[in-house]
């Protein structure tokens, strides 16, 4: 069994990525944290293998952990999940040596896959009792996930969806209007932590599967605002 712990201050996300980790063999996510306290206190009371850590947390950067986990938790593995495209973020983090990086409106493409290949990875570090350079290079290339390109066939078991349309993400897009009376496209891109075209690529399919509806709303003045919500 892998222990997990997924650091994420939107309840939403985490629960998301909560279900990813569950659903995959051998990982199990032994708590969540919403805090850089939070991830402090659960290290301490629970043996976590791996981290899905975010970067902006309430009370600190995630990157400002690294100098921790590598002091108390050196066997505890990193994967960032982040919206930031800061370099000194990413570049700290690459220095650090974290599993992969990935970003936030790609996470619930990539996220699946890059735990399938550390769980390939830290099964071959524990089995591994001589370290040839054969070893060491098999080891080294299984920390770099095969990068995903969109002309690659979809997997057996993954739905039909039209191209640009992520499963996860589209669930996650329905949990965020299902708990909002209304919501824009650059309010949803706000939650989702996505671009704004993301966001409307995600609820106009749903619209035109008839999941959701749009309704124009009118202010004061101006032109009225179109706001989506999920259908009845």
């Amino acid at each position: 069994m892998i222990n997990v712990c997924v650091t994420e201050d939107d309840f939403r996300i985490a629960g998301l990525h909560e279900d990813v980790v569950n659903r995959i063999e051998p990982f199990f996510c032994v708590g969540k944290a919403s805090s850089a306290k939070d991830t402090i206190e659960l290290l301490e009371k629970k043996d976590v293998h791996l981290i899905l850590l975010d970067i902006y947390m309430p009370d600190d950067f995630g990157t400002n952990l690294f100098s921790y986990i590598r002091e108390h938790h050196p066997s505890t593995d990193i994967i960032m999940i982040s919206a930031s495209t800061n370099e000194a973020h990413i570049k700290q983090s690459l220095r650090y040596g974290v599993f992969d990086y990935i970003l936030k409106t790609d996470s619930f493409q990539r996220l699946e896959q890059t735990l399938r290949d550390y769980a390939s990875y830290h099964e071959q570090l524990s089995q591994t009792t001589s370290f040839t350079q054969t070893a060491i290079d098999r080891l080294t290339r299984a920390q770099a996930p095969p990068v995903q390109t969109e002309d690659k066939p979809p997997a057996a078991n993954q739905s039909l969806l039209p191209k640009g349309i992520d499963e996860l993400s589209l669930k996650m897009v329905m949990t965020i209007l299902s708990a909002h009376d209304g919501l824009t496209t650059s309010e949803l891109g706000d939650q989702l932590g996505a671009s704004r075209s993301t966001a409307r690529r995600y609820l106009e399919y749903l619209i035109s599967t008839k999941q959701a509806v749009a309704r124009p709303i009118y202010g004061i003045v101006g032109r009225p605002e179109r706001k989506y919500f999920i259908a009845d």
